[in-house]
């Protein structure tokens, strides 16, 4: 009867470890796969139908923006980089190639609108006088779309920038991981 308790812990060990070596196995090349996977090479649908109705929806309580920035690629993310550092310039970015959402089709930069068509960064305009700053009303309507405001970062503060993340970390991006792979999960 021993033996045959032996025998049968030694089978239990023996495809507990089978499922972890296919486990593992697995994994290995699913990241491998990820890592293979291409950058986008634009802004996500669901991104830029959020951005359509930011639009939209700042419009009709009259504050009129602009999309200025969205999509970006890596080395026009360097570039901007560059700027305040080895391109003369202010420093507008502490984000480097494949360090920001907008590298991989997750975010985008707003501007306000003034009446002549010129644009205006000004975060306390209250052109549609009802007393709130417009800036901040677009970034309320933004969160209310799902978005994340770089305004509300805790150090520099990236007043202009919205990002879409899905739930995925920048390290997560950089690892190959999509937001189809979290719309998958759900």
């Amino acid at each position: 009867m021993k033996r045959f308790w032996i025998g049968l812990n030694i089978a239990f060990w023996l495809v507990i470890g089978g499922l972890i070596f296919v486990w593992v196995h697995n994994e290995l090349e699913s990241k491998e796969e990820r890592q293979e996977r291409p950058l986008p090479e634009g802004l996500h649908p669901i991104v830029g139908e959020k951005s359509n109705q930011l639009l939209e929806r700042a419009e009709q309580i009259g504050i009129p923006i602009i999309i200025s920035d969205s999509f970006r690629s890596i080395e026009s993310q360097d570039v901007l980089y560059d700027k305040g550092r080895s391109i003369e310039g202010s420093i507008v970015t502490y984000a480097r190639g494949g360090q920001s959402y907008h590298n991989y089709g997750l975010a985008i930069d707003f501007v306000l609108l003034n009446s002549d068509g010129t644009i205006s960064y000004d975060i306390q305009r209250d052109l549609n006088g009802n007393g709130e700053a417009d800036w901040f009303e677009v970034v309320r309507i933004a969160k209310d779309l799902g978005f994340l405001s770089g305004a509300e970062w805790p150090g520099f503060k990236d007043y202009p920038h919205l990002e879409y993340t899905f739930g995925l970390s920048i390290r997560d991006l950089q690892n190959g991981w999509r937001p189809e792979d979290k719309m998958d999960e759900k």
